[in-house]
């Protein structure tokens, strides 16, 4: 069962997520996308592997920032896997390949082939990503070419997901259930 987790910048998705997973048993995989770059990004994920280990949740942690529908095959059968978080995936293939001539269509692939992966996928997935096009838009051409990509990316998983939930104030609301039908 896919399940998408969305909300704001430190609005409480990650801790959310987490404690989703311990209610589908006691151990899974924890997927982290994020590239150590700097000072302060090295000390927020080791903050974050602190938490985990002092959770009653038992976590085994893959770091993986670009590989993750390959990951995501390799580990098909897994029972509860928690990808955390997708918008920095995003931001790891987009600058990849950015360069390139057709990057929106080399990123809109990669996240068309993830989606695919998550619709035949037997086990339990959760995906953390960001809702980043609900502020201003961004002043620079990548900034937006990002933010458009992020919203096709949630908007494509959501759809393959059987739960979405926003999470606003540490607060989540289910919202595929509550979706309107036109």
């Amino acid at each position: 069962m896919p399940i998408l987790v969305t909300g704001g910048a430190r609005s409480g998705k990650s801790s959310f997520a987490e404690k989703l997973c311990a209610n589908y048993g006691d151990r899974g995989i924890y997927i982290a996308t994020a590239q150590l770059y700097d000072d302060e990004m090295r000390e927020r994920v080791r903050m974050h592997q602190m938490e985990r280990d002092q959770a009653a949740f038992e976590w085994k942690t893959i770091e993986e920032p670009y590989d993750l529908i390959a990951l995501l095959g390799d580990l098909e059968g897994s029972k509860m896997i928690l990808v955390d978080c997708l918008t920095l995936w995003l931001s790891n293939i987009l600058l990849r390949c950015e360069a390139e001539p057709n990057a929106t269509d080399l990123v809109k692939q990669q996240i068309d082939q993830l989606v695919e992966r998550v619709r035949i996928y037997a086990g339990t997935l959760i995906f953390v990503t960001n809702e980043v096009g609900s502020g201003i838009v961004p002043e620079y051409p990548l900034g937006r070419q990002y933010r458009d990509l992020a919203g096709y990316m949630n908007r494509k998983l959501a759809g393959v997901c059987e739960q979405v939930y926003l999470v606003t104030a540490g607060i989540p609301i289910e919202l595929k259930s509550r979706a309107v039908q036109l």
